[in-house]
């Protein structure tokens, strides 16, 4: 069984191993990992949760993996710069396979920083792989929550709302990390609880790297929950939301999804309750 985090000196020594850069472009161009290749949409992607906008995700990226070579033999190793750096970009790659159904998945645990501070080579030439043939299984819907879902959890004590964005984002002063105004609402969804995705990682030399499992449990705590609490997890795209999907999972969190759309979707429907200003005393905080 493939480990979900692996290090970098485990990569390097892993023969079946297709690295995927998610960074942008030039980035790439500057220097990657010997092999890899680069898959930027897997960062840049927008979707919504509806059927059409699932199934489109859906085609997009077994069509994006099969033309990175992944036919189900290789492990899709997915890495960023660092793990603060690029929004948890790797991480929603990571997420996208294992929704797919794909058999062999991890991340490289800090990123290319790591890489480069255990002395491992980066090259600037291109990497050519043959297509193959992607193998597109059965989804795992039990990861993936809708906008509906998400509408039929509010007000539901059994199920944790967690929003990981930005504290500007969760105030309600930004919509996005891509400006304010960036989407037609500033707030958050009604009940939800917010650790911001940054807490669930802490600094080493090698750069940032998830905290010990028993670390993310403590924070969790903090908001009223257990590793048996159902969690739903949104952001603004499902980048910084797949960051701790992994944290969670590394945790020993049973039951995680994540709302893909995130705010991007919820906040363009108006029929999409939200709560604005600065959030107030919430249920859970009165408990503790």
């Amino acid at each position: 069984m493939v480990k979900t985090l692996i290090s970098p000196a485990e990569l390097a020594a892993m023969p079946d191993a297709v690295p995927i850069d998610t960074r942008a472009p030039e980035a790439f161009a500057a220097g990657h990992i010997p092999g890899a290749v680069n898959l930027p949409e897997i960062f840049t992607y927008l979707a919504t949760s509806d059927a059409e906008g699932l199934a489109k995700l859906r085609g997009t990226f077994a069509q994006a993996f099969a033309s990175a070579g992944l036919s189900g033999a290789e492990t899709a190793v997915l890495y960023e710069q660092s793990m603060n750096t690029g929004f948890g970009r790797s991480c929603r790659g990571y997420y996208l396979l294992t929704w797919l159904g794909y058999p062999k998945v991890a991340v490289l645990h800090g990123g290319l920083a790591a890489w480069t501070a255990a002395g491992l080579p980066v090259t600037t030439e291109p990497t050519l792989r043959a297509a193959a043939t992607f193998p597109l299984g059965a989804e795992p819907a039990s990861i993936m929550a809708t906008k509906e879902d998400m509408l039929d959890a509010l007000g539901r004590p059994d199920v944790a709302i967690l929003d990981v964005r930005d504290v500007d984002e969760w105030i309600g002063e930004s919509s996005s990390p891509y400006g304010k105004d960036f989407c037609p609402r500033k707030g958050r969804i009604p009940g939800a609880r917010w650790i911001e995705w940054y807490r669930f990682m802490k600094p080493t030399a090698a750069g940032p790297m998830f905290k010990a499992p028993a670390e993310i449990r403590a924070e969790l705590a903090t908001v009223g929950i257990t590793p048996d609490t159902p969690v739903s997890l949104y952001c603004f795209k499902g980048a910084r939301a797949s960051n701790t999907f992994l944290a969670l999972k590394e945790a020993g969190v049973k039951d995680v999804r994540i709302y893909f759309g995130s705010w991007n979707e919820w906040s363009r429907d108006p029929a999409c309750p939200i709560e604005e200003g600065a959030p107030g005393l919430l249920p859970y905080a009165e408990a503790a």
